[in-house]
């Protein structure tokens, strides 16, 4: 089989979460054939998910900008958007700006939590 692919493609097996819908809604996932570029995803059919979202790959502690290029059944392909790109270049220059967006974004999950154990608790 001759490969077509310009990069080259790192087959994984990785859990990932998906988050949209401004980070109100989430699903899980499983990231496969990682590229520099991109990557599949494995996710449920019964979910139907947005041209752009944010992908979440706990054992990197990573976070990236996807976009859907192609959709088959079960299957996404994605790449990388620009706004991803960026961000990778401003981490590479400074790691203190990396770790703030990091802390912003704990301390939004903190007070989304908090407020689901509120109305948890009201209930």
């Amino acid at each position: 089989m001759i490969e077509r692919r310009a990069l080259v493609r790192h087959k994984t097996l990785i859990k990932g979460r998906i988050y949209f819908n401004n980070r109100l809604s989430s699903m899980d996932c499983i990231v496969r054939d990682v590229t520099a570029n991109g990557a599949r995803l494995e996710c449920s059919e019964n979910v139907t998910l947005p041209d752009l979202f944010e992908l979440y790959v706990p054992n990197r502690d990573e976070y990236f900008h996807a976009r859907v290029t192609w959709r088959k059944s079960g299957n996404l392909g994605v790449t990388w958007t620009a706004e991803q790109t960026a961000k990778q270049r401003a981490e590479q220059g400074g790691s203190e700006k990396h770790v703030a967006d990091r802390l912003a974004k704990i301390e939004h999950d903190i007070a989304v939590l908090k407020k689901r154990l509120d109305a948890l608790q009201e209930a």
